[in-house]
């Protein structure tokens, strides 16, 4: 008898088995990656936070 031939198939490897509920790019619209031009002004902003508050020390 052939044994290796009995049982379920083996399934993909490296493949996840579901996807996640808070996955980028997926049906939740409020889940979007922030683009290069919002980092940037944000960054900005926190740089100003930082060098004014060193400038009053």
């Amino acid at each position: 008898m052939d044994y290796k031939a009995s049982g379920a198939p083996k399934g993909p490897k490296g493949q996840p088995r579901h996807q996640e509920h808070n996955a980028f790019g997926g049906k939740n619209p409020s889940n979007k990656r922030a683009t290069k031009e919002e980092l940037l002004a944000k960054m900005k902003a926190n740089a100003e936070k930082t060098s004014d508050g060193a400038a009053k020390d």
